[in-house]
């Protein structure tokens, strides 16, 4: 059975396993990056896990536009209470347990949270061949992103709180 928990220090390396499978050197976050966040927005980074393992982590700040920039991947700050939009920085899935519905219960786990606290909604940013994956999920595409985070072209998606059921 899958189970979902707020992220330990303790998941350190296996989060940068993970996140070094989902992502290349230049899109993935550092270690320093996740020593940052597990210390900093432990409220908003959730992972997977079955028997011990990891399997997958959604994470990201809150943030107060509707749309993720470049300078959150290198600097966050810790959560407002309530309010804002939810944005994720990272959601990956271990390559054994992908193509399992893991990603989809991860993102539907944020969106408790954020209907929790009140937040305005999710945003995120992908790639060209996971918009679709993203709008099956309820996300709109704003369009081509000015991140440039990785030298990768990446899209604006929403979804507002009003759109969660």
């Amino acid at each position: 059975m899958i189970s979902l928990r707020n992220v330990r220090t303790t998941d350190l390396e296996q989060l940068l396993q993970i996140e070094n499978e989902g992502f290349s050197k230049e899109e993935a976050a550092t270690k320093e990056a996740f020593i940052e966040r597990l210390q900093l927005i432990p409220d908003t980074f959730i992972v997977a896990e079955k028997e011990g393992e990891l399997l997958g982590y959604i994470n990201g700040p809150i943030i107060h536009q509707p749309y993720i920039t470049d300078d959150l991947f290198e600097q966050i700050k810790e959560n407002q209470t309530k309010g804002g939009y939810q944005s994720i920085l990272g959601l990956a899935v271990s390559k054994h347990a992908r193509n399992q519905g893991i990603a989809k219960i991860l993102m539907e786990k944020m969106e408790e949270v954020v209907k929790e606290n009140d937040r305005e909604g999710i945003t995120l940013t992908c790639k060209q061949e996971l918009v679709s994956f993203y709008e099956k999920l309820g996300f709109a595409n704003h369009g081509v992103s000015e991140s440039k985070h990785g030298g990768v072209r990446w899209y604006n998606l929403v979804k507002l709180k009003e759109n969660m059921n």
